[in-house]
Protein backbone atom coordinates (compact mmCIF):
# COMPACT_ATOMS: atom_id res chain seq x y z
CA UNK A 1 0.00 0.00 0.00
CA UNK A 2 1.26 3.45 -0.95
CA UNK A 3 0.06 6.62 0.79
CA UNK A 4 0.08 9.93 -1.08
CA UNK A 5 -1.25 13.32 -0.05
CA UNK A 6 -2.38 15.93 -2.54
CA UNK A 7 -4.84 18.84 -2.67
CA UNK A 8 -8.29 18.03 -3.94
CA UNK A 9 -9.07 21.03 -6.13
CA UNK A 10 -12.63 21.96 -7.02
CA UNK A 11 -13.81 25.08 -8.83
CA UNK A 12 -17.52 24.55 -8.21
CA UNK A 13 -19.34 26.99 -5.97
CA UNK A 14 -19.49 25.76 -2.39
CA UNK A 15 -16.78 23.15 -2.88
CA UNK A 16 -13.99 23.38 -0.31
CA UNK A 17 -10.44 22.54 -1.30
CA UNK A 18 -8.81 20.18 1.16
CA UNK A 19 -6.07 17.63 1.59
CA UNK A 20 -7.14 14.02 1.16
CA UNK A 21 -5.21 10.82 1.75
CA UNK A 22 -4.85 8.72 -1.39
CA UNK A 23 -3.97 5.06 -0.91
CA UNK A 24 -2.96 2.59 -3.59
CA UNK A 25 -3.61 -1.11 -3.00
CA UNK A 26 -1.92 -4.04 -4.75
CA UNK A 27 -3.87 -7.22 -5.50
CA UNK A 28 -2.20 -10.52 -6.39
CA UNK A 29 -3.77 -13.08 -8.73
CA UNK A 30 -2.72 -16.27 -10.54
CA UNK A 31 0.07 -16.69 -13.11
CA UNK A 32 1.51 -13.25 -12.37
CA UNK A 33 -1.77 -11.36 -12.70
CA UNK A 34 -1.72 -8.20 -10.59
CA UNK A 35 -3.85 -5.11 -10.07
CA UNK A 36 -3.38 -1.76 -8.37
CA UNK A 37 -6.43 0.22 -7.30
CA UNK A 38 -6.79 3.57 -5.57
CA UNK A 39 -9.32 4.98 -3.16
CA UNK A 40 -9.43 8.13 -5.32
CA UNK A 41 -12.49 7.46 -7.44
CA UNK A 42 -12.05 3.71 -6.77
CA UNK A 43 -9.82 3.76 -9.85
CA UNK A 44 -7.91 0.85 -11.35
CA UNK A 45 -4.38 2.17 -11.73
CA UNK A 46 -2.80 -0.91 -13.28
CA UNK A 47 -4.03 -4.30 -14.45
CA UNK A 48 -1.17 -6.66 -15.29
CA UNK A 49 -2.08 -9.88 -17.10
CA UNK A 50 0.06 -12.69 -18.55
CA UNK A 51 0.13 -13.29 -22.32
CA UNK A 52 0.91 -16.33 -24.47
CA UNK A 53 4.56 -15.25 -24.77
CA UNK A 54 4.95 -14.97 -21.01
CA UNK A 55 4.91 -11.17 -21.07
CA UNK A 56 3.23 -9.45 -18.14
CA UNK A 57 1.18 -6.72 -19.83
CA UNK A 58 -0.59 -3.69 -18.37
CA UNK A 59 -3.87 -3.51 -20.28
CA UNK A 60 -5.43 -0.31 -18.88
CA UNK A 61 -4.51 3.30 -19.60
CA UNK A 62 -3.52 5.63 -16.80
CA UNK A 63 -0.95 7.93 -15.22
CA UNK A 64 1.86 7.68 -12.68
CA UNK A 65 1.12 10.92 -10.83
CA UNK A 66 -2.24 10.89 -9.06
CA UNK A 67 -2.47 14.62 -9.67
CA UNK A 68 -2.62 13.75 -13.36
CA UNK A 69 -5.53 11.42 -12.68
CA UNK A 70 -7.29 14.43 -11.21
CA UNK A 71 -6.49 16.95 -13.92
CA UNK A 72 -6.09 15.06 -17.20
CA UNK A 73 -8.75 12.36 -17.41
CA UNK A 74 -11.19 12.03 -14.54
CA UNK A 75 -13.10 9.04 -15.93
CA UNK A 76 -10.13 6.76 -16.65
CA UNK A 77 -10.76 3.44 -14.85
CA UNK A 78 -13.05 4.94 -12.19
CA UNK A 79 -16.32 3.83 -10.62
CA UNK A 80 -19.00 6.08 -12.10
CA UNK A 81 -22.04 7.21 -10.10
CA UNK A 82 -24.56 7.99 -9.02
CA UNK A 83 -25.76 7.31 -12.55
CA UNK A 84 -23.45 6.34 -15.39
CA UNK A 85 -24.04 7.53 -18.95
CA UNK A 86 -26.44 10.31 -19.95
CA UNK A 87 -29.67 11.61 -18.44
CA UNK A 88 -31.71 13.60 -20.94
CA UNK A 89 -31.58 17.34 -20.20
CA UNK A 90 -30.25 16.42 -16.75
CA UNK A 91 -33.84 16.02 -15.55
CA UNK A 92 -35.86 13.23 -13.99
CA UNK A 93 -39.01 12.82 -11.91
CA UNK A 94 -39.17 10.46 -8.95
CA UNK A 95 -42.32 9.92 -6.89
CA UNK A 96 -43.84 13.13 -8.29
CA UNK A 97 -40.84 15.37 -7.61
CA UNK A 98 -38.67 16.67 -10.46
CA UNK A 99 -34.91 16.94 -10.02
CA UNK A 100 -32.56 19.05 -12.15
CA UNK A 101 -28.97 17.84 -12.40
CA UNK A 102 -25.92 19.71 -13.61
CA UNK A 103 -25.56 19.79 -17.40
CA UNK A 104 -22.04 18.60 -18.22
CA UNK A 105 -22.36 16.93 -21.63
CA UNK A 106 -23.97 19.10 -24.29
CA UNK A 107 -27.56 19.44 -23.06
CA UNK A 108 -27.41 16.37 -20.84
CA UNK A 109 -26.09 15.19 -17.49
CA UNK A 110 -23.25 12.67 -17.72
CA UNK A 111 -21.64 10.18 -15.32
CA UNK A 112 -23.03 11.54 -12.06
CA UNK A 113 -22.14 15.19 -12.61
CA UNK A 114 -19.01 17.37 -12.35
CA UNK A 115 -18.08 15.87 -8.97
CA UNK A 116 -19.31 12.32 -9.30
CA UNK A 117 -18.03 9.22 -7.58
CA UNK A 118 -15.01 9.20 -9.91
CA UNK A 119 -13.38 12.13 -8.07
CA UNK A 120 -14.44 11.24 -4.53
CA UNK A 121 -12.35 9.82 -1.73
CA UNK A 122 -13.43 6.27 -0.91
CA UNK A 123 -12.83 4.54 2.41
CA UNK A 124 -11.17 1.13 2.33
CA UNK A 125 -13.06 -1.15 4.72
CA UNK A 126 -11.52 -4.56 3.97
CA UNK A 127 -8.40 -5.85 2.25
CA UNK A 128 -6.91 -9.26 1.54
CA UNK A 129 -4.07 -10.43 -0.68
CA UNK A 130 -6.51 -10.84 -3.57
CA UNK A 131 -9.24 -8.26 -2.93
CA UNK A 132 -10.14 -4.85 -1.58
CA UNK A 133 -13.52 -3.40 -0.59
CA UNK A 134 -14.14 0.35 -0.65
CA UNK A 135 -17.06 2.36 0.73
CA UNK A 136 -18.38 5.78 -0.20
CA UNK A 137 -21.21 7.66 1.51
CA UNK A 138 -22.96 10.06 -0.84
CA UNK A 139 -24.86 12.74 1.06
CA UNK A 140 -28.51 13.49 0.48
CA UNK A 141 -28.61 16.15 -2.26
CA UNK A 142 -25.09 15.48 -3.55
CA UNK A 143 -25.10 16.53 -7.23
CA UNK A 144 -28.83 17.08 -6.53
CA UNK A 145 -29.61 13.37 -6.27
CA UNK A 146 -31.99 12.51 -3.40
CA UNK A 147 -31.14 10.24 -0.50
CA UNK A 148 -28.13 9.42 1.62
CA UNK A 149 -26.49 6.56 -0.26
CA UNK A 150 -23.94 4.04 1.00
CA UNK A 151 -22.00 2.30 -1.78
CA UNK A 152 -19.53 -0.57 -1.51
CA UNK A 153 -17.30 -1.79 -4.35
CA UNK A 154 -15.19 -4.93 -4.08
CA UNK A 155 -12.37 -5.63 -6.53
CA UNK A 156 -11.04 -9.20 -6.52
CA UNK A 157 -8.61 -11.20 -8.62
CA UNK A 158 -10.15 -14.65 -8.94
CA UNK A 159 -8.68 -18.14 -9.33
CA UNK A 160 -9.81 -18.30 -12.98
CA UNK A 161 -7.93 -15.20 -14.12
CA UNK A 162 -10.62 -12.54 -13.77
CA UNK A 163 -10.92 -9.12 -12.24
CA UNK A 164 -14.27 -9.32 -10.48
CA UNK A 165 -16.21 -6.22 -9.42
CA UNK A 166 -19.10 -6.42 -6.97
CA UNK A 167 -21.28 -3.36 -6.37
CA UNK A 168 -23.64 -3.03 -3.40
CA UNK A 169 -25.64 -0.02 -2.19
CA UNK A 170 -28.36 1.06 0.24
CA UNK A 171 -30.28 4.32 0.57
CA UNK A 172 -32.34 6.05 3.25
CA UNK A 173 -34.86 7.51 0.78
CA UNK A 174 -35.91 6.76 -2.81
CA UNK A 175 -33.18 7.59 -5.32
CA UNK A 176 -31.84 6.45 -8.67
CA UNK A 177 -28.60 4.54 -9.08
CA UNK A 178 -26.62 3.13 -11.98
CA UNK A 179 -22.96 2.31 -11.40
CA UNK A 180 -20.27 1.18 -13.82
CA UNK A 181 -16.52 0.73 -14.08
CA UNK A 182 -15.05 2.98 -16.80
CA UNK A 183 -11.79 1.12 -17.54
CA UNK A 184 -9.97 2.06 -20.76
CA UNK A 185 -8.53 -1.16 -22.21
CA UNK A 186 -5.91 -1.86 -24.83
CA UNK A 187 -5.08 -5.57 -24.89
CA UNK A 188 -1.84 -4.92 -26.78
CA UNK A 189 -0.73 -2.88 -23.77
CA UNK A 190 -1.46 0.65 -22.61
CA UNK A 191 0.05 3.19 -24.98
CA UNK A 192 -0.38 0.97 -28.04
CA UNK A 193 -1.54 3.23 -30.86
CA UNK A 194 -4.99 1.85 -31.68
CA UNK A 195 -7.79 -0.59 -30.87
CA UNK A 196 -8.82 -0.90 -34.51
CA UNK A 197 -6.91 -4.20 -34.53
CA UNK A 198 -9.01 -5.60 -31.66
CA UNK A 199 -11.79 -8.09 -32.39
CA UNK A 200 -15.07 -7.43 -30.57
CA UNK A 201 -18.04 -9.69 -29.97
CA UNK A 202 -21.17 -8.51 -28.11
CA UNK A 203 -23.73 -11.18 -27.23
CA UNK A 204 -26.79 -8.96 -27.65
CA UNK A 205 -29.71 -9.09 -30.06
CA UNK A 206 -30.95 -5.57 -29.33
CA UNK A 207 -29.66 -2.03 -28.81
CA UNK A 208 -30.99 1.38 -27.75
CA UNK A 209 -30.98 3.94 -30.62
CA UNK A 210 -30.22 7.55 -29.68
CA UNK A 211 -31.24 11.06 -30.62
CA UNK A 212 -28.81 13.72 -31.82
CA UNK A 213 -27.60 14.30 -28.23
CA UNK A 214 -26.72 10.61 -27.81
CA UNK A 215 -29.58 10.00 -25.39
CA UNK A 216 -31.86 6.99 -25.97
CA UNK A 217 -35.09 7.58 -27.86
CA UNK A 218 -36.80 4.91 -25.76
CA UNK A 219 -36.87 2.36 -28.55
CA UNK A 220 -35.24 -1.06 -28.26
CA UNK A 221 -34.38 -2.30 -31.73
CA UNK A 222 -32.82 -5.48 -33.15
CA UNK A 223 -29.17 -5.37 -34.17
CA UNK A 224 -29.94 -7.61 -37.14
CA UNK A 225 -28.96 -5.89 -40.39
CA UNK A 226 -27.33 -2.90 -38.65
CA UNK A 227 -23.72 -1.90 -37.86
CA UNK A 228 -24.62 -2.72 -34.23
CA UNK A 229 -24.58 -6.43 -35.01
CA UNK A 230 -21.44 -7.72 -33.28
CA UNK A 231 -22.88 -11.14 -32.45
CA UNK A 232 -20.04 -12.65 -34.43
CA UNK A 233 -16.44 -11.60 -33.71
CA UNK A 234 -15.82 -8.42 -35.73
CA UNK A 235 -12.68 -6.37 -36.22
CA UNK A 236 -13.30 -2.94 -34.70
CA UNK A 237 -11.43 -1.28 -37.56
CA UNK A 238 -13.87 -2.79 -40.06
CA UNK A 239 -16.85 -1.13 -38.38
CA UNK A 240 -15.76 1.97 -36.48
CA UNK A 241 -15.85 4.36 -39.47
CA UNK A 242 -19.38 3.41 -40.50
CA UNK A 243 -21.59 6.53 -40.79
CA UNK A 244 -23.86 4.92 -38.19
CA UNK A 245 -21.26 5.80 -35.54
CA UNK A 246 -20.43 9.29 -36.83
CA UNK A 247 -22.30 11.15 -34.07
CA UNK A 248 -20.00 9.72 -31.42
CA UNK A 249 -16.89 10.01 -33.64
CA UNK A 250 -16.66 6.23 -33.33
CA UNK A 251 -18.43 3.57 -31.32
CA UNK A 252 -20.18 5.00 -28.25
CA UNK A 253 -23.36 2.95 -28.08
CA UNK A 254 -25.39 0.77 -25.75
CA UNK A 255 -26.37 -2.85 -26.27
CA UNK A 256 -29.27 -4.53 -24.42
CA UNK A 257 -28.01 -7.74 -22.85
CA UNK A 258 -30.10 -10.90 -22.42
CA UNK A 259 -31.53 -10.94 -18.90
CA UNK A 260 -30.63 -14.44 -17.77
CA UNK A 261 -28.58 -15.00 -14.64
CA UNK A 262 -27.66 -18.42 -16.01
CA UNK A 263 -25.81 -16.88 -18.98
CA UNK A 264 -24.13 -13.66 -17.84
CA UNK A 265 -21.55 -13.78 -20.67
CA UNK A 266 -21.84 -10.40 -22.41
CA UNK A 267 -18.84 -9.71 -24.64
CA UNK A 268 -15.42 -10.79 -25.81
CA UNK A 269 -12.49 -8.56 -26.80
CA UNK A 270 -9.35 -10.08 -28.28
CA UNK A 271 -5.98 -9.59 -29.93
CA UNK A 272 -3.84 -12.49 -31.23
CA UNK A 273 -2.19 -13.35 -27.91
CA UNK A 274 -4.85 -12.31 -25.37
CA UNK A 275 -8.62 -12.46 -24.93
CA UNK A 276 -10.82 -10.70 -22.39
CA UNK A 277 -14.36 -11.91 -21.70
CA UNK A 278 -16.97 -9.78 -19.95
CA UNK A 279 -19.54 -11.33 -17.61
CA UNK A 280 -22.16 -9.19 -15.91
CA UNK A 281 -25.57 -9.04 -14.23
CA UNK A 282 -26.25 -5.55 -15.64
CA UNK A 283 -28.86 -5.18 -18.42
CA UNK A 284 -26.70 -2.99 -20.70
CA UNK A 285 -23.22 -2.73 -22.16
CA UNK A 286 -21.89 0.60 -23.41
CA UNK A 287 -18.97 0.19 -25.80
CA UNK A 288 -16.85 3.33 -26.17
CA UNK A 289 -13.75 3.44 -28.35
CA UNK A 290 -12.07 6.41 -26.66
CA UNK A 291 -13.24 8.84 -29.34
CA UNK A 292 -12.86 11.96 -27.17
CA UNK A 293 -9.63 11.13 -25.31
CA UNK A 294 -7.46 14.23 -25.08
CA UNK A 295 -3.84 13.83 -26.26
CA UNK A 296 -1.75 13.00 -23.21
CA UNK A 297 1.36 11.13 -22.19
CA UNK A 298 0.55 8.02 -20.18
CA UNK A 299 2.21 6.12 -17.36
CA UNK A 300 4.78 4.38 -19.58
CA UNK A 301 5.71 7.59 -21.43
CA UNK A 302 3.71 6.65 -24.52
CA UNK A 303 1.15 9.02 -26.06
CA UNK A 304 -2.58 8.56 -25.58
CA UNK A 305 -4.99 9.71 -28.25
CA UNK A 306 -8.40 8.96 -29.73
CA UNK A 307 -9.33 5.34 -30.39
CA UNK A 308 -6.31 3.78 -28.74
CA UNK A 309 -8.51 2.30 -26.02
CA UNK A 310 -11.93 0.74 -25.63
CA UNK A 311 -14.31 0.75 -22.67
CA UNK A 312 -16.76 -2.10 -22.07
CA UNK A 313 -19.04 -0.47 -19.50
CA UNK A 314 -21.57 -2.90 -18.05
CA UNK A 315 -24.36 -0.73 -16.65
CA UNK A 316 -28.06 0.11 -16.57
CA UNK A 317 -29.64 1.19 -19.81
CA UNK A 318 -28.87 4.91 -20.32
CA UNK A 319 -31.49 7.45 -19.17
CA UNK A 320 -33.53 4.57 -17.75
CA UNK A 321 -35.41 6.80 -15.29
CA UNK A 322 -37.04 8.60 -18.23
CA UNK A 323 -38.18 5.44 -20.07
CA UNK A 324 -40.75 3.19 -18.40
CA UNK A 325 -39.91 0.30 -20.73
CA UNK A 326 -36.30 0.20 -19.51
CA UNK A 327 -35.27 -1.71 -16.34
CA UNK A 328 -35.89 0.62 -13.42
CA UNK A 329 -32.91 2.40 -11.82
CA UNK A 330 -34.92 3.27 -8.70
CA UNK A 331 -33.49 2.17 -5.36
CA UNK A 332 -35.73 2.38 -2.30
CA UNK A 333 -35.04 2.17 1.44
CA UNK A 334 -34.79 -1.42 2.62
CA UNK A 335 -33.66 -2.69 -0.79
CA UNK A 336 -30.13 -3.83 -1.56
CA UNK A 337 -28.60 -2.79 -4.87
CA UNK A 338 -26.29 -5.58 -5.99
CA UNK A 339 -24.62 -6.02 -9.39
CA UNK A 340 -21.48 -7.73 -10.64
CA UNK A 341 -19.10 -7.51 -13.57
CA UNK A 342 -16.05 -9.64 -14.26
CA UNK A 343 -13.29 -9.17 -16.85
CA UNK A 344 -11.78 -12.60 -17.45
CA UNK A 345 -8.45 -12.94 -19.27
CA UNK A 346 -7.63 -15.96 -21.41
CA UNK A 347 -4.23 -16.67 -22.96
Amino acid sequence: MYVIFFPYLCSRKGCINHIIMIRTYKLIGINGMRAEVSNFGAKILRLIVPTASGEKRDVVLGFNDLKDWQSKELYFNAVIGRVANRIKDGKFTLDGKTYQLAINNGTNALHGGPTGFNVREWEVVEQTLHSVTMHYRSKDGEENYPGKLDVWVTYALTHDGALSILYRAKTDKPTILGLTQHAYFNLNGEGSPTVRDHTLQVLADYYTPTDDTQCPTGEILPVEGTPMDFRQPTLIGDRIDDPFFALGRGIDNNWVLPQSFNTPFAARLSVPDLTMEVYTSFPGLQVYTGNWVEPNIGKSGKPYNVQNSVCLEAQNLPDAINHENFPSPILRPGDLYEQMTAYKFIV
